[in-house]
């Protein structure tokens, strides 16, 4: 069945998605999930990896939160 993207579901994204929500390379992506700095991957297969939308969007406000308040501390 076809899930709504409002129905509140986690709704998944591939590694090329993640890079780009994040404006990193897929080597970046991966060598931050590999040492803990980058919410986890839900492997589909053998070869496939997705990663949860909102846990990337979280990870993304977070990472502005962290330069806004480096920024005020400054």
């Amino acid at each position: 069945m076809f899930m709504h993207a409002n129905d509140n579901s986690p709704t998944l994204v591939s590694l090329n998605d993640a890079a780009r929500m994040t404006s990193l390379s897929r080597t970046m992506v991966n060598r931050y999930r590999s040492e803990g700095r980058f919410p986890s991957a839900i492997p589909l297969g053998d070869r496939r990896i997705a990663f949860i939308r909102s846990e990337i969007t979280e990870w993304i406000q977070a990472r502005i939160d962290a330069v806004r308040t480096e920024r005020a501390a400054a």
